[in-house]
């Protein structure tokens, strides 16, 4: 009997250790995100994973751009800002730290009901025709796909500093700022002013194209294939735009180019202190992986990932 009760005390002992451990090691605290409205979904799912692990954690994420995600990291208004372009060195300069934390497009969207949406899909879109639409040179959709139609092409583009808009004019040695249409806010504004225009043009982030329960466009979108080989024609090896799944497994294999491909940053001014904040990049890039083609994105390799964790623990160890 004096046996069973040592072992008894000792179980109770050890069992007072472990739940010690625990709540020391509990996290608590608050992480706050704004930015890219690319990384938007993303963010919004690594969190609710996040929380379910500590639910004590607070995270806070708002849109607003790329600009927006870039100036409040800068400003520490935030903790992470999202963006969804290359760092500037001018930025980096100032303290900007980045770091990848998933890939993902920009697509050139038209709506579905087109009266040229066959011959779209045939014929594409070619890297010198994209340059002259927004470049406001072209004016009609015969102009696009080399015929007679003299339908008129309307064509959208962002109003806000963007990911999105900067990655797209990269494609054709632009910036943002060069891109000439009727520019309207954020890629939800993009996405629905196709929708409600038979003959636009727009661009978007591929998570407000495809909609991630069919795993096909939405109702009303389209993508316009980019004729990579500039032949005139889609070929078979180009044409990965019906699904979603589709397109990611093109980005991952490089059959779609880069830019308009691109990598997604989480970027903070000097090396995060936070502890949960670390916690949370940690987790963002480890099981946070596995919900990245849920959500309708490209993981990174396993090869960037050990980088970025190898980073990680550089820069936090100054």
């Amino acid at each position: 009997m004096k046996k069973v009760s040592v072992a008894v005390l000792i179980i109770y002992a050890f069992t007072l250790h472990i739940s010690a451990v625990a709540q020391k090691k509990e996290l608590q605290g608050e992480i706050s995100l704004s930015g890219a409205f690319a990384l938007y979904p993303m963010a919004v799912k690594w969190a609710e994973e996040f929380k379910k692990v500590h639910p004590k954690v607070r995270i806070d994420i708002s849109g607003g751009g790329a600009g927006k995600g870039m100036t409040d990291a800068l400003a520490k208004v935030v903790d992470l800002g999202m963006v969804s372009r290359e760092i500037y060195e001018s930025e980096i300069k100032k303290g900007a730290l980045a770091i990848s934390v998933v890939k993902d497009a920009v697509v050139p969207t038209v709506n579905s009901t087109n009266p040229n949406i066959a011959e779209i899909r045939k014929v594409g879109l070619k890297k010198s025709v994209a340059e002259k639409l927004w470049s406001n040179e072209i004016k009609t959709w015969g102009q696009i796909l080399g015929t007679s139609s003299k339908v008129p092409v309307h064509v959208f583009t962002r109003s806000d500093a963007c990911g999105a808009a900067e990655t797209w004019a990269a494609w054709f040695g632009k910036k943002q700022e060069d891109l000439g249409g009727t520019a309207v806010f954020g890629d939800p504004g993009v996405a629905s002013a196709v929708q409600k225009d038979k003959v636009a043009i727009g661009l978007n982030n591929i998570a407000y194209v495809y909609d991630q329960k069919t795993k096909k466009p939405y109702d009303g979108l389209a993508v316009i294939p980019l004729d990579v080989n500039n032949n005139g024609k889609i070929d078979p090896e180009e044409d990965f735009y019906r699904d979603i799944n589709t397109l990611m497994q093109a980005i991952a294999d490089g059959k779609f180019p880069s830019p308009p491909a691109r990598d997604l940053y989480f970027v903070s001014n000097g090396a995060p202190k936070n502890e949960v904040v670390k916690e949370f990049l940690r987790f963002v890039l480890t099981e946070g992986q596995k919900y990245v083609t849920e959500v309708g994105y490209v993981a990174l390799s396993q090869s960037t990932i050990n980088k970025q964790l190898k980073w990680l623990d550089t820069v936090q160890s100054r």
